[in-house]
């Protein structure tokens, strides 16, 4: 057989991204003002002198502090609604389920005021949000409805009604339903006037996630171009956008940003590796992998491939290839698979070490789907002189399937 090089597999390059999560902050509520304490203050007055000193009592007692403005762009008026005294027991019953998370308790007293034909905008946005709150990352369906009752209903502060469209924004990513939470995001960044720059890398990210590379680059180019701090995962994710919009030398330039700023960090490596192959820049990328199986650092199979794959497209480099698989063999993390013996047989061939390549390919050769490799053993045995046994292999080959007989009954007749 003619030592040309048999057809190697593409490599396995799948660009690992990190991707930013879609976790829902936790909300601030506003306390209503005359809360739990009310039915106390008055048992405590005498009935006939209470209205006498009203005037007095109120002007004592100390303001309740204004949360900070989270939305200070915003041109929305605030409601203002106070909540309804017939309904402020409920409230707080409502209240203190949310903050020990007992839904079985909390979300029938807020359908209750929900249903309230007495209750105000205040009372019917505060239930649905509370509600929502309640269903958080346990029925993100019914917790999105709620919340979009609470936004719709309009009698939040801005400050909890901007911050549940955030959160619809956010569940809807972590349902996938990405088309739905870029419209929720979008009206969330009109209406709050939010310049936050983690908003804006949710949209890159939604962005990526739906394909519009260029809008995404646009998105998050600005963020990570600003200066400052700069979450590694905008990098990451702009450097994704820009492999998948074919721009790989940009790709490679991130990726070499990343890599250096987190030398650490082996996900950031191994894209930088990735971002190399992308390239057709194989040394460089040789050189990472090895950098991290050096540090115990690769873990994964598909590292492995990889690795090992970059050396048998290289020239004269079997025998790293060999070390690369048979470490990964006895690491547990390659298995004895049909791709991975076939490349053990390969490389062990063609740096001409022939008997632990007869011993790949002969483990190899059944699980192939067809009879190539059964043929490629029986050659190898047929020019070693082992008549026998490339026989059996041929015959083997013939009966796994061939796109020609012909080289194989050759053999089989001993010609």
């Amino acid at each position: 057989m003619s030592k040309s090089r048999m057809s190697q597999q593409a490599l396995a390059a799948a660009l690992a991204t990190a991707l930013l999560a879609f976790a829902a902050p936790s909300m601030a509520l506003a306390q209503d003002e005359g809360g739990s304490d009310r039915s106390e203050r008055s048992s405590r007055a005498d009935r006939s002198s209470r209205s006498a000193d009203r005037s007095e009592r109120r002007s004592s007692r100390q303001a309740p502090q204004k949360a900070e403005a989270l939305y200070p762009n915003s041109t929305r008026q605030e409601p203002g609604v106070p909540a309804s005294q017939r309904l402020i027991k409920q409230l707080n019953t409502l209240s203190e389920a949310s903050n020990a998370s007992d839904a079985a308790k909390g979300l029938p007293v807020a359908d209750e005021i929900l249903a309230n034909s007495n209750a105000n905008t205040y009372d019917k946005s505060m239930a649905a949000l509370l509600a929502g709150q309640l269903l958080l990352n346990e029925d993100n369906d019914r917790a999105i409805a709620y919340l979009n009752q609470a936004i719709d209903t309009g009698g939040l502060d801005n400050n909890n009604h901007f911050q549940a469209m955030l959160i619809v924004a956010q569940l809807q990513a972590q349902e996938d339903t990405y088309d739905q939470a870029l419209v929720s995001l979008d009206r969330y960044l009109t209406e709050s006037g939010s310049t936050d720059p983690k908003d804006q890398a949710l949209k890159g990210n939604l962005l990526y996630r739906l394909e519009r590379y260029p809008e995404a680059i646009a998105t998050l180019k600005l963020l990570v171009d600003a200066g400052g701090e700069v979450d590694p995962q905008w990098t990451q994710i702009l450097m994704a956008s820009y492999a998948e919009s074919g721009n790989s030398a940009e790709a490679t330039r991130l990726a070499e940003q990343i890599a250096q700023a987190t030398p650490d960090d082996k996900r950031s490596q191994v894209n930088l590796a990735v971002s190399y192959l992308q390239t057709d820049q194989n040394d460089k990328a040789i050189k990472v992998f090895e950098r991290l199986r050096a540090s115990g650092q690769l873990t994964e199979e598909s590292e492995y491939r990889n690795l090992y794959a970059l050396y048998l497209n290289s020239e004269n480099k079997e025998r790293e290839a060999i070390a690369v698989i048979n470490e990964g063999l006895q690491k547990n993390i390659l298995k004895e698979d049909y791709r991975t013996m076939a490349a053990l047989g390969q490389a062990n061939y063609f740096s001409d070490q022939i008997e632990p390549a007869i011993a790949a390919w002969r483990k190899a050769a059944p699980l192939a789907e067809n009879g190539d490799t059964y043929l490629n053993l029986a050659r190898v045995l047929h020019q070693e002189g082992r008549a026998a046994e490339a026989k059996e292999a041929a015959q083997q080959a013939i009966a796994k399937g061939l796109k020609s007989n012909a080289d194989a009954e050759r053999i089989i007749s001993g010609r």
